[in-house]
């Protein structure tokens, strides 16, 4: 069981006014998203082919620690099977491949936005919103970070969808491997925060099926969404919470078909349209959601909870993960001052999956919010994926959940 020591910054954090939007945000310099070009735009003929296989590719400047980066476009899977186009980002290591070829961590973002213009790879300051990147690089390892479907590429975003998350995050790393200086490896982990911790679970969940020539060797979440009903019934209650329920639904509405009309205000509807064309990068970003959400703590929704209203209460069960097979590893970050996944619902989580037969690395992070917990467990994260790709049995914390909370 490890423990950090508080941070003095996440008391900030805890304070902010949603800290799921600032975990993409805070713990970056200041800046906006780049307009989109030309390169995210894909004919039928360029989607056409097998999924994971590239569109194309162009090299990015400022890559840390001497590595080679490129934005990327691939092949993927969408909603309903058909074809579509991911984009992302993909940093390679300086230096010749290892025989067996490098390792490669998938990096699972969180919430930048539920539009197109919203991509991380569009962003000015991309590279130091990947928590652990640095240290990844330095090991040796490949980075993948997908923007998932509908950023970059046309919208809208489905949005905490778990399944569309996972095969875009599964389908970079199918396309890294054709770049240079990657190698034939076929080993992998997934590594996420908040929506990405998410997209990380169900990667673990579908990648045997969806990709059986690759082999997973662990999965690593900070704050993970992992329970939706909850996500959703708590934080309808704040002004943080607002503004992800406003996404959330904005999304669903159009993925999903879901009426929306039925569980917001008609006078509120404006202001959710407006919230899911803003994006989340800089502070400043933060601080103009949070000017707009302030329409929707007068008039926002015309039920209790949502949650408990259908479809989106069954929407919401379908995008909630369930145990992982029993043979994959997990490691979860959880700050104890977390009020958007709250830590018991992540100590929960922990639980069933220790009953399903796992090896659970738990790290507690006391004092310690929601935005910053990817970054303040970084450390830990890499160096527990860089034992499993050396092959290292996997430690366990399980039957310590509640043990670790009291403390």
């Amino acid at each position: 069981m490890k423990i950090l020591k508080p941070i003095a910054a996440a008391s900030h954090v805890a304070r902010c006014f949603g800290a799921l939007l600032c975990a993409a945000a805070l713990a970056l310099p200041i800046g906006t998203a780049h307009a989109q070009t030309p390169f995210y735009q894909a004919s039928a003929r360029d989607i056409a082919g097998p999924p994971g296989t590239l569109i194309r590719s162009e090299p990015m400047a400022f890559a840390p620690a001497g590595a080679e980066a490129y934005r990327v476009l691939y092949r993927s899977t969408g909603m309903h099977g058909e074809p579509i186009a991911v984009s992302g980002v993909i940093i390679v290591p300086p230096g010749p491949a290892p025989a067996a070829g490098r390792p490669i961590v998938a990096w699972a973002h969180p919430t930048t936005g539920v539009v197109p213009h919203c991509a991380p790879s569009l962003a000015i300051f991309a590279f130091q919103q990947m928590a652990g990147l640095r240290q990844l690089i330095e090991q040796g390892a490949v980075v993948a970070a997908t923007d998932y479907p509908g950023l970059g590429t046309p919208g809208p975003h489905p949005y905490l969808v778990g399944d569309s998350e996972a095969r875009a995050v599964i389908d970079s790393v199918r396309a890294a491997r054709s770049l240079p200086g990657v190698g034939e490896g076929n080993s992998f982990a997934v590594w996420g925060h908040s929506q990405g911790g998410q997209a990380s679970l169900y990667t673990g969940l579908i990648a045997r099926t969806y990709a059986p020539e690759l082999n997973l060797v662990g999965v690593a979440a900070a704050a993970p969404a992992t329970s939706l009903v909850t996500l959703m019934g708590d934080d309808f209650k704040t002004p943080g919470g607002k503004n992800l329920t406003a996404m959330t639904l904005w999304s669903w509405a159009r993925i999903y078909d879901a009426p929306i009309a039925k569980v917001v205000v008609p006078e509120a509807i404006p202001t959710v349209d407006r919230l899911a064309n803003e994006c989340i990068e800089s502070i400043f970003d933060i601080l103009a959601r949070r000017r707009t959400e302030k329409p929707l703590e007068q008039n926002f929704l015309s039920v209790p909870n949502i949650a408990v209203v259908e479809p989106w209460h069954s929407l919401a069960a379908r995008n909630t993960p369930g145990p992982l097979p029993s043979r994959i590893p997990l490691f979860l970050a959880q700050g104890t001052t977390d009020d958007i996944v709250r830590p018991e619902v992540t100590r929960a989580y922990m639980q069933r999956q220790c009953k399903a037969g796992s090896k659970v690395t738990m790290m507690w992070v006391p004092g310690v919010g929601h935005g910053f917990v990817a970054r303040d467990s970084a450390d830990n994260a890499v160096a527990w994926m860089m034992d499993r790709f050396a092959g290292k049995p996997a430690p366990s914390d399980c039957g310590k959940a509640v043990q670790a909370l009291a403390q």
